[in-house]
């Protein structure tokens, strides 16, 4: 695995028609832009192993975003002070 530090808007280059740009960086979350011929698919890796698995696309973003929402609901009720 070759291991590279860039910083918010540098890019990578993978081979001559693949960029991967930093857009931004928030504590220990990382958003990358990529630029690819539209025959090269480009997925998330959960999101891969879902439709994988027999899911559909939609399925495996709804579930991501169910389980990102139920995070944070978890993450507010921990806030909450209990009466």
């Amino acid at each position: 695995m070759l291991v590279l530090s860039r910083h918010i808007n540098e890019r990578i280059m993978i081979g001559d028609n693949i960029v991967v740009q930093i857009i931004d960086v928030r504590g220990d979350k990382v958003r990358l832009g990529i630029t690819a011929p539209r025959d090269i698919p480009v997925n998330r890796e959960e999101v891969l192993q879902a439709i994988e698995s027999g899911k559909t696309a939609a399925q495996a973003r709804h579930d991501a975003g169910q389980d990102l929402y139920s995070k944070k609901r978890l993450a507010k009720e921990k806030s909450l002070p209990t009466s």
